[in-house]
C-alpha cells in the first residue's frame, strides 16, 4: 500500500473518530471537567505560595520529611493515597524526592507507585461492584457519568494519568463499569510522563 492511500485512508478515520467524539458531546465534556479543576488548582498553588511566604518555608517542611520519615514509610504512604482517591497530591512526594540523596530513583519508584496504584484501584472498582448499596448508588446518582466513561473509557484514563486530576478516581471509575484492563493498562502508562513533566518543573523550585 502506497504511502498516498495510507494517509487517504487514515484521514477518514481521524474524521470519523472527532465527529463520533463532537457528536457524543465528550469535547464538552473533557472542556467542563478541566473548567471544574482549575479553580481549585490556582487556589492550591496560590495557597501553597502564601504558606511558604508568610508562614512556613516548605523547603524546611520536606526537610523534615527526609530526616524524620523513613523512605519506606513514605513510599507506603504515597501507594496508599494512589490508590484510594488520590488523597494527598503526588506533587508534595515529587518535591520530597528532589530533597533526597537520589531524587531520580525515588521519582522514579513514585511513578510506579502511582501507576501500580491506580490499577489496584481498577480492580478495587470492579470488586465493589458486588456491594448492593454502591451497585445501586452508581445506577441511580452516576448513572451519567458511567455512561460517558464507557464511551470514552480510555481518553478518561489517560486524562487521569496527564493533568492535575486523580488518577485513581479515573481508574477506580473504570474498574466499575469492566473496562477492559489491558487499556486502562496502557493508557495509564502516560502517568510516567506526568510525573517526568512535574518532575522538570517542581525540581527547579525546589532548592
Amino acid at each position: 500500500m502506497s504511502k498516498k492511500l495510507k494517509k487517504t485512508t487514515k484521514k477518514p478515520h481521524l474524521e470519523r473518530l472527532h465527529n463520533y467524539y463532537q457528536r457524543t458531546g465528550f469535547y464538552m465534556f473533557i472542556w467542563e471537567s478541566l473548567k471544574k479543576a482549575f479553580l481549585p488548582i490556582v487556589a492550591v498553588i496560590v495557597a501553597l505560595l502564601l504558606f511558604n511566604k508568610f508562614v512556613y518555608n516548605i523547603n524546611d517542611g520536606l526537610q523534615a520529611m527526609t530526616e524524620y520519615f523513613s523512605r519506606l514509610s513514605l513510599f507506603i504512604i504515597f501507594f496508599i493515597s494512589e490508590t484510594i482517591l488520590g488523597l494527598i497530591p503526588p506533587e508534595i512526594f515529587i518535591a520530597w524526592s528532589k530533597k533526597t540523596s537520589d531524587p531520580i530513583l525515588n521519582l522514579i519508584i513514585l511513578a510506579f507507585l502511582s501507576y501500580f496504584g491506580g490499577l489496584l484501584a481498577y480492580f478495587i472498582g470492579k470488586a465493589s461492584l458486588r456491594i448492593k448499596a454502591v451497585k445501586n448508588y452508581l445506577e441511580v446518582k452516576m448513572a451519567k457519568h458511567l455512561k460517558n466513561t464507557k464511551k470514552w473509557g480510555g481518553i478518561l484514563v489517560l486524562v487521569g494519568a496527564l493533568l492535575p486530576l486523580p488518577f485513581a478516581i479515573s481508574c477506580l471509575t473504570t474498574g466499575m463499569i469492566k473496562y477492559p484492563f489491558k487499556n486502562v493498562a496502557l493508557f495509564g502508562l502516560f502517568r510516567f510522563l506526568r510525573f517526568a513533566i512535574y518532575a522538570w518543573a517542581i525540581f527547579s523550585m525546589v532548592s
